[in-house]
């Protein structure tokens, strides 16, 4: 199976979370807000991006060793550090680069705009797809610290080992496709397109336009 889009993805996505109760959808920028437009348009629900960034191994930004979402803490992959001879503290100079990033990206897409309320609420955390799952994890647990009601991780397609592994970050997983041959989130798309920052606020406005 092939995804035409992100926004059919999300379209059939929305079909399986048709029965949310008034959610906040948080997008993982940039691919996951095309998949969660249709989302939360089908659902009637709040859209707003949730801005996460990769910690790369110093040398070697390609190979992720953590992620860090806004409102949350560092969350490494601490197998991986020790297999590469770091620690957490070693990597400080990268994580505060990539903190000033998340930041410089969040007052693009949200200017002084905080995120939505979600204390109490249901949050769907949407993205386009999940190899490792590093950003979505640090996402879940920002979330996580909000004390919503419910959380839920939907994604289109994922490695299976990833998905399972992510199942206790959430408290539901929607995951349309975890194959086992999985090698990368583009190969079940047809058309996979770099999103740019105005791509992503145009979606963003056609949410709030609603």
């Amino acid at each position: 199976m092939l995804f035409a889009d992100r926004a059919e993805a999300g379209a059939l996505l929305a079909e399986r979370l048709r029965d949310a109760h008034d959610p906040v959808v948080l997008a993982l920028p940039r691919g996951g807000v095309a998949v969660a437009e249709p989302i939360a348009r089908r659902l009637g629900a709040v859209l707003d991006v949730l801005v996460t960034r990769k910690i790369g191994y110093p040398g070697q930004p390609e190979l992720g060793v953590g992620a860090v979402a806004e409102g949350g803490e560092p969350v490494f992959d601490l197998m991986l550090l020790r297999r590469l001879g770091l620690t957490p503290e070693s990597v400080a100079d990268v994580v505060e680069q990539e903190r000033r990033e998340l930041a410089r990206r969040v007052s693009v897409y949200r200017g002084d705009r905080p995120l939505p309320p979600l204390e109490g609420r249901e949050v769907i955390v949407v993205d386009d797809g999940l190899a490792t799952g590093g950003t979505a994890r640090a996402a879940l647990r920002a979330v996580g610290t909000a004390k919503p009601d419910k959380v839920t991780l939907a994604v289109p397609v994922g490695a299976r080992d990833t998905v399972r592994s992510l199942r206790k970050e959430a408290d539901e997983v929607v995951v349309l496709l975890a194959p086992v041959d999985f090698m990368a989130v583009g190969q079940w798309y047809e058309r996979f397109d770099q999103l740019s920052d105005d791509d992503v606020l145009e979606l963003l406005r056609e949410a709030g336009s609603r």
